[in-house]
């Protein structure tokens, strides 16, 4: 498990939001797969399928959580977590404008991830911030790769059409001269 073990990690903090409940969830799941070493060893790709177990530990764990009615925050209920994440995000327009696109828009999108579901801004995160393959977010959710796209697109679609409402005036363009 070693070699997986930074993986494990990183997509434990995406799903809970917080290193020491990040650190709790690989324990857990180390802990619990310690007498299947053998199984493990026999996988093609143990990575997804350790993925796959940590995620189905993690669900376990937050509907357990919400039958003792405490309230899942997200990933980015931290704004610094939030913060660090925009900061770490390359700027594509170098210089003056892009800087003051940036500078415009880290706020809203701040705010608009926010009112993402869970899943929906886990799921777009880990595929297009993390870069991880349809195949291996497909084993770890068990939902189908034409599935999966087919819902990033309405996350990314629905994440667009906001941007545009905050950033555009509402309602018919007026005429100023009659």
């Amino acid at each position: 498990m070693q070699p997986h073990l930074g993986t494990m990690y990183r997509f434990a903090y995406r799903l809970t939001g917080q290193r020491e409940d990040a650190e709790d969830l690989v324990q857990d799941v180390v802990v619990k797969l310690y007498g299947k070493l053998g199984e493990l060893e026999a996988l093609d790709r143990p990575g997804a399928w350790l993925n796959k177990v940590l995620y189905r530990q993690f669900v376990d764990d937050t509907r357990r959580r919400a039958r003792r009615s405490l309230r899942f925050e997200g990933e980015f209920a931290d704004p610094e977590g939030l913060q660090s994440w925009l900061e770490s995000v390359p700027d594509e327009q170098p210089g003056p404008v892009g800087r003051l696109e940036q500078d415009r828009l880290q706020p809203l999108v701040r705010e608009l991830l926010d009112t993402l579901p869970a899943d929906h801004r886990t799921l777009l995160l880990l595929h297009d911030v993390d870069h991880w393959r349809l195949d291996d977010l497909s084993e770890v959710v068990g939902l189908p790769v034409g599935t999966l796209k087919s819902r990033l697109h309405r996350i990314r679609s629905a994440l667009r059409q906001k941007v545009e409402d905050k950033l555009e005036p509402s309602g018919a363009p007026q005429r100023l001269l009659k």
